[in-house]
């Protein structure tokens, strides 16, 4: 299977998906996205496979959007996309793709249902549970 990862290494998140990742025994493409940001048409392409919103792919916090006066509504998606490609900060983390769909994995165990079955055990940075010994999803997580 081929896996991408759109990566930030200073992100617990992203983080804790490629450790997610890892453990599925898929060794991902890894891009960090902050230094090789996806183009304008991948990211518009990104965005259609996700099914989601230009602005629900917005990151709010520790970016420039407040100062950008990117809340305003009136905002059209190729002014926000204008904004992402100027602050790739803004593009909200980590996007993974696979053969079984592309997906903003927040939360990172959100991940789980574009890989193969997880080999073992695993928690989160913060010590949540997220995989048991056998490789099965704990109970009670997004699915």
């Amino acid at each position: 299977m081929t896996v991408t990862i759109y990566h930030n290494p200073a992100c617990g998140t992203s983080r804790n998906v490629l450790g997610l990742i890892r453990n599925s025994g898929e060794e991902p493409r890894i891009i960090e996205y902050l230094k090789t940001p996806p183009s304008r048409a991948e990211l518009t392409d990104l965005i259609a496979r996700m099914g989601i919103s230009v602005r629900d792919l917005l990151r709010q916090r520790g970016t420039p959007y407040d100062a950008l006066g990117l809340g305003d509504p009136s905002l059209t998606d190729g002014a926000l996309l204008d904004a992402m490609m100027a602050h790739p900060i803004l593009i909200n983390r980590p996007i993974v793709e696979t053969e079984k769909g592309v997906r903003l994995c927040r939360p990172s165990e959100m991940v789980l249902d574009l890989l193969p079955a997880q080999r073992g055990a695993f928690a989160k940075e913060d010590g949540q549970k997220v995989v048991d010994a056998a490789g099965n999803r704990v109970m009670g997580l997004v699915s």
